[in-house]
């Protein structure tokens, strides 16, 4: 006999989006809620599978009698809130955070942030030639993936997904202060002589591509990067009795990079090395 395990029923609480009522179960936060309704909120730094860090701050909205913009990914829900999107000051500070970000570091593989700017008419070139940038140039130090940090915004989403919130080996850090913070291994040497174990976990929640498949950092290179011609194939891992679940993404009858679908109860998303990159036999043509 097969039991499911329903868990513990969870009180909806009701309040308001945008005026309209909504309900959203006791625990869930702002974010969660908006997104249940159809309200689209952005956000760079939020993870479906790590706890919320607030870094970003794209996703403020105003909560009435609340002084100051909230984060709606890790607010919770509150029966009664009354909760504004797309008032002014909520659009203002969007502004502000996108343009501050665009003007620093390289946003141009981070989906959906062309969109915003356009929706929220940010200028990050109103800062001037002078703006302070990253200007890194990209760390390709093993043939997995590839550390470009030029495109880091600190989300802290890799220094999590490393650490204590999946894999545990806790081979990087934020290092630094002010602008000089950034993410890095032991000594911010080669990825190679660090605790790195190539889970490629930190590559499954960086939102900016920062972190990349070796693979796509080379094709973008060449100009032969396609995404929409890519196809998705989800499968299981035979590399062991685990059952973890890849999604093989798929170009010119290539496999390109894998990543793990978020929602599986056995991988949420994250795999070890041989799931991630040990995909090469499948395509060996001699």
């Amino acid at each position: 006999m097969t039991v499911t395990s329903l868990g513990i029923p969870r009180r909806l609480l009701e309040f308001t989006i945008d005026g309209e009522p909504v309900r959203a179960p006791e625990g869930a936060t702002i974010l969660d809620a908006c997104r249940s309704a159809g309200k689209d909120v952005p956000t760079l730094c939020q993870g479906d599978t790590l706890t919320p860090k607030n870094a970003c701050r794209v996703c403020v909205v105003e909560v009435e009698g609340a002084r100051t913009l909230v984060p709606a990914c890790s607010r919770k829900a509150e029966a009664g809130m009354e909760v504004r999107t797309d008032t002014e000051r909520a659009r203002h500070s969007r502004k502000i955070v996108l343009e501050l970000l665009a003007s620093s570091v390289d946003l141009s593989t981070t989906p959906e942030v062309a969109g915003w700017l356009k929706e929220y008419e940010a200028k990050p070139d109103r800062f001037g030639p002078d703006a302070a940038r990253v200007d890194e140039e990209p760390r390709v130090d093993n043939d997995l993936y590839v550390r470009d940090y030029d495109k880091c915004i600190l989300c802290y989403k890799c220094v999590d997904a490393c650490g204590d919130q999946w894999q545990n080996t806790f081979a990087i850090s934020v290092v630094g202060r002010g602008f000089d913070a950034r993410i890095a291994v032991e000594h911010d040497g080669p990825l190679t002589d660090s605790a790195c174990v190539y889970c490629g976990n930190c590559i499954e929640v960086c939102p900016t591509g920062a972190l990349s498949f070796k693979s796509e950092f080379d094709m973008r290179a060449a100009g032969t990067w396609n995404e929409p011609a890519q196809t998705e194939t989800t499968t299981v891992c035979a590399y062991c009795g685990v059952g973890c679940n890849l999604t093989l993404h798929v170009q010119d009858n290539e496999i390109v990079k894998v990543t793990s679908p978020h929602d599986n109860p056995v991988t949420h998303g994250n795999l070890c090395i041989k799931g991630r990159f040990g995909y090469q036999h499948v395509q060996n043509r001699d």
